[in-house]
């Protein structure tokens, strides 16, 4: 088998949305990337494998944005059914054509090795992955490794110190916490999805389908056709959710087709029932629990209670502590619990950082915290960003020559700024404006306050029917590299992919809030209106995303943007507009589609010739093909066929 090696500036293990956050935030963000997955499709529990819906920080104006919403809003644009594989494909292309991001799929990571360096600490030189589909191993070097596998896969072929289970109440003084240490998880989940059909939809279970025959079986869960993707459907965490992973599928799978059984076939509201189809039912288990790594800082129960007003705050989290009992379906009561927890709560960078690996960070459901608190941070929108944060700070790391824990404290004011001005809002902070747009006369001053969103109720969002402009103007022509435009994209809407599909269909779209087309303008000349001109320098007539950097690249005495129409037919809203000296748009070009004849026409023309037939016996009777019995057959050296071909 064939062995390669790769050398990159940061290694992102694990494709779910923290890694794929991770990866191209640091790839953005001037790094040389690997992104490392073992499945062939990204998002994890977000993708067409598992399809958990995303969730994230409760409240109407919280959801988390940066990548997550740029990903969410390419979804919004592309697909408008829900499709699962188009919301697959989003995920990929996102990835595959970042710059400086190398992308291997169906490539587990089977190990790594270490070194120890000058100072006695230990960290990873290179990981070791075996690509299924090429049959080749690769080992791959980096500066930094970051582990989002969720699992965390590095953690003990590293030496990493890391915990299983939930704490004893004692240990960090949580009063959820169990007043012994166990090595008891949240379980495993397989989810459910339906369609609803005109007709009368007939079910019969496998044999090997668990029997139920009561609503008693499914108490606080149940709601039949109406149930929200069957989250419930959970098993393994009084087992060992790696170790017994496969035990614990095997289950799953029996309980699920069992639980689908019981609905269409004997459950009070079949009748409800009769014209819904079996859609599909996952054959991955999604995973809530199992290892989490030991950081600089356990995030606890305290920590999030108390709001997580750190001052290395990178990310936040808002969904409750949501902690499902181990027994999952077994358990005979509710199979979850609620602790209140405030929305947002900040999360400190010290939570991404090993304590004992110089050179490792992790970003998803394996961070450094607490079962507690683990139970509100495992969810996806929290994931995300917590992996934009950690790929980030990873970036600045290697390009200031440090580890990563050496951007603490002095280099976390700049992560911080990175984080905001990609638009990764971290509560109690406030972006600062670039000098050129503070030194301007801005129509609208709330433009450059440096908070991009609804903050605890106060909206100072730009508002103006459509072809209404707004303005920046000096007193003397500056040079204006380009602009930073936030736009309203909604974010009382969760913009999630279907759990069930109804007769009257799924139909997600750009939110109607969002501005679609918009020109800027600059204004040539100083001495008023009567001598100058304004002049166009950029027109978007199809922009579906939240965050945009316009071009400018002129020397002018005003900066105008028109905001020409929106998706909907309310007002243009504007969080932030702000010129800035040069232009910071991160984001690569979009891919240019390509002519199949022009890739036709790119390949030397002795892989095109026809094939030589001049000794064969060739045949269009239909009735002779892949009958070596037939009266033709054994004479026939090729065929041409005339009818359908595998």
């Amino acid at each position: 088998m064939d062995t390669q090696h790769h050398d990159v500036d940061v290694c992102v293990v694990g494709g779910g949305l923290a890694g794929l956050c991770a990866a191209v935030s640091a790839a953005r963000n001037g790094a040389r990337v690997a992104l490392v997955q073992d499945r062939s499709v990204l998002g994890g529990n977000a993708s067409s494998e598992i399809r958990m819906w995303v969730c994230g920080a409760r409240g109407s104006e919280n959801k988390e944005t940066a990548l997550l919403e740029e990903l969410q809003l390419e979804n919004a644009y592309r697909n408008p059914t829900g499709s699962y594989p188009t919301w697959d494909s989003v995920l990929w292309g996102f990835a595959r054509f970042q710059p400086r991001l190398q992308l291997f799929l169906n490539c587990p990571c089977t190990g790594c090795e270490t070194e120890t360096g000058a100072d006695g600490s230990r960290r990873i030189s290179n990981i070791t992955c075996f690509q299924t589909t090429t049959q080749t191993w690769r080992h791959i070097g980096a500066k930094v490794f970051i582990d989002c596998s969720g699992d965390s896969i590095l953690a003990t072929p590293s030496g990493a110190d890391f915990a299983v289970g939930r704490e004893a109440r004692s240990d960090f003084g949580e009063p959820i916490a169990p007043p012994t240490a166990d090595r008891k998880t949240m379980g495993n989940t397989v989810l459910i999805q339906l369609r609803e059909t005109d007709e009368e939809q007939a079910f019969t279970a496998p044999g090997w389908a668990y029997r139920f025959d009561s609503p008693d079986q499914f108490p606080a869960r149940m709601r039949g056709v109406n149930g929200a993707n069957f989250w419930w459907i959970e098993l393994g965490g009084i087992n060992d959710t790696i170790q017994d992973a496969e035990r614990i599928g095997v289950e799953l799978q029996r309980v699920a087709w069992g639980v689908w059984d019981y609905i269409k076939n004997r459950a009070p509201e079949k009748e409800k029932a009769r014209n819904w189809a079996l859609e599909w039912i996952g054959s991955l288990p999604g995973k809530r629990e199992s290892r989490r790594y030991r950081g600089l800082h356990v995030l606890t129960q305290h920590d999030i209670e108390a709001g997580g007003r750190f001052v290395d705050v990178v990310a936040y989290g808002g969904w409750p502590m949501d902690d499902h009992h181990p027994a999952g379906l077994l358990f005979p009561g509710d199979p979850t619990v609620f602790y209140d927890a405030p929305s947002p709560y900040g999360i400190p960078l010290r939570s991404l950082i090993s304590r004992n690996v110089s050179n490792l960070m992790f970003a998803g459901r394996n961070i450094s915290a607490t079962h507690a608190a683990l139970s509100s941070t495992r969810v996806m929108g929290t994931c995300a960003l917590l992996g934009q944060a950690a790929g980030t700070g990873a970036a600045i790391a290697v390009a200031d020559g440090i580890e990563p824990a050496q951007l603490l404290p002095t280099r976390v004011a700049k992560l911080q700024a990175t984080l905001m001005a990609d638009d990764l809002w971290l509560p109690g902070l406030s972006r600062d404006a670039d000098e050129l747009a503070l030194s301007s006369k801005a129509d609208a001053p709330s433009l450059l306050d440096g908070v991009d969103r609804p903050v605890d109720g106060r909206d100072t969002a730009w508002e103006g029917e459509v072809g209404s402009a707004f303005a920046f103007r000096w007193d003397q022509p500056r040079h204006i590299g380009g602009l930073r435009l936030v736009f309203d994209s909604n974010l009382k809407d969760n913009k999630r992919m279907p759990s069930r599909y109804t007769k009257r269909g799924t139909h997600a779209k750009v939110p109607p809030t969002l501005v679609r087309s918009y020109r800027v303008e600059v204004f040539e000349g100083d001495d008023g209106p009567a001598e100058g001109r304004w002049r166009t320098v950029f027109r978007d007539d199809n922009n579906y995303q939240r965050l945009v950097h316009a071009p400018v690249g002129a020397t002018a005495s005003a900066v105008r943007v028109i905001a020409e129409s929106v998706w909907g037919d309310g007002p243009a809203r504007v969080f932030a507009a702000e010129p800035t000296t040069t232009l910071n748009d991160k984001r690569p070009p979009k891919p240019k589609r390509v002519a199949w004849s022009d890739v036709v026409a790119s390949v030397p023309d002795e892989h095109l010739a026809p094939p030589d037939l001049s000794a064969a016996s060739v045949t269009n009777d239909p009735a002779t093909d892949d009958d070596p019995g037939s009266r033709n057959g054994a004479a026939i050296g090729a065929r041409r066929r005339s009818g359908p071909v595998a």
